[in-house]
C-alpha cells in the first residue's frame, strides 16, 4: 500500500556540481526535496521506491546499489541508489547505470541522508501510455505493506524563450494543471495529461506523475506542493502526499 510520496524536478543541475557557479539558484527547490524526503521517512515505509523518466523502452528495475554518473554533464560525480554499492540485481556483474533522473534522486537521497527503508528505481519510457503507467503504478502499491515512492520529472521546457524547448503558449496552462492535481492528490487529473502534448512541450514528468497516480488509486492521501516554479523555462514542482 502506498503511505506516503514525494515528486521532485530531475534536472542534474540539482547537483551542485553540475550547477557550478548558478548552483544557488536552485537552494530553494533543494530545501523543499529535502523537506519531502523527510515526510517520507517519518511515513516509515518499508520500501522506498524511486520512479523517474528513462529513454530505456517500457519499465526499466534499477536494485538498490546501482550508480549513476553525471560526467556526460561534464563533471567527475558518481552517485549510489541507496547509499550502498551491493553490485546486487539480475544477472552477473554490475547493474547497468542508472538513467539521469534516477541519478539525481540518489544524489537527493545522500542529500538527505536516507536510512529510512530500502530502496529500488524504476525508469518509465517517456512514450509510456497513461493506462500502461497506472497499471505499473497499482503493482508497485502491492510489492509491500508499506511503499513509499519519490517520484522524479519535470513539467513542460517551454515556458520561455531561453527554455530548452522556446516558448510555447500551451505550456503554463500544461504546467498550472499538473501542479494543481499534485497539490490535491488529484489522481484522475493526473491521468487526464495526455501523451502528445507532453511530448510536443517536453514534459519529462507525465509518465512518472501517472505512476503514481496508479499506485495512488483507492488511497487516501492529502496533498501539499511545496515549491513550484519555471528556473530556466523549465516547470519544477515540489509535492508530498501523505
Amino acid at each position: 500500500m502506498l503511505v506516503s510520496a514525494a515528486v521532485c524536478p530531475s534536472p542534474p543541475l540539482l547537483v551542485p556540481a553540475v550547477a557550478a557557479g548558478a548552483a544557488p539558484e536552485l537552494d530553494s527547490v533543494r530545501a523543499a526535496c529535502v523537506r519531502a524526503l523527510g515526510a517520507l521517512a517519518a511515513a516509515r515505509p518499508d520500501r522506498l521506491v524511486v520512479v523517474g523518466p528513462a529513454a530505456e523502452a517500457g519499465l526499466g528495475t534499477h536494485p538498490q546499489g546501482a550508480v549513476g554518473s553525471f560526467r556526460d554533464f561534464g563533471v567527475d560525480v558518481d552517485t549510489v541508489l541507496g547509499g550502498v554499492r551491493d553490485g546486487s540485481g539480475p544477472g552477473p556483474g554490475t547493474p547497468r547505470e542508472l538513467p539521469a533522473s534516477l541519478a539525481v534522486a540518489a544524489w537527493l537521497l545522500e542529500h538527505a541522508r536516507w536510512r529510512a527503508a530500502p530502496v529500488s528505481g524504476l525508469g518509465v519510457a517517456e512514450s509510456l501510455a497513461p493506462e500502461d503507467c497506472a497499471r505499473a503504478g497499482r503493482e508497485l502499491a502491492t510489492e509491500a505493506d508499506r511503499v513509499a515512492l519519490l517520484v522524479m520529472g519535470d513539467g513542460s521546457a517551454c515556458r520561455s524563450v531561453k527554455a530548452p524547448g522556446y516558448l510555447d503558449e500551451r505550456a503554463p496552462a500544461f504546467d498550472a494543471a499538473a501542479a494543481r492535481a499534485l497539490a490535491a492528490v488529484d489522481v484522475a487529473g493526473l491521468l487526464a495529461l495526455e501523451t502528445e502534448p507532453a511530448r510536443a512541450l517536453k514534459a519529462a514528468g507525465r509518465a512518472p506523475w501517472q505512476v503514481l497516480a496508479g499506485a495512488a488509486q483507492g488511497g487516501d492521501l492529502a496533498g501539499e506542493l511545496l515549491y513550484e516554479g519555471a528556473p530556466y523555462g523549465v516547470g519544477y514542482f515540489v509535492a508530498l502526499w501523505s
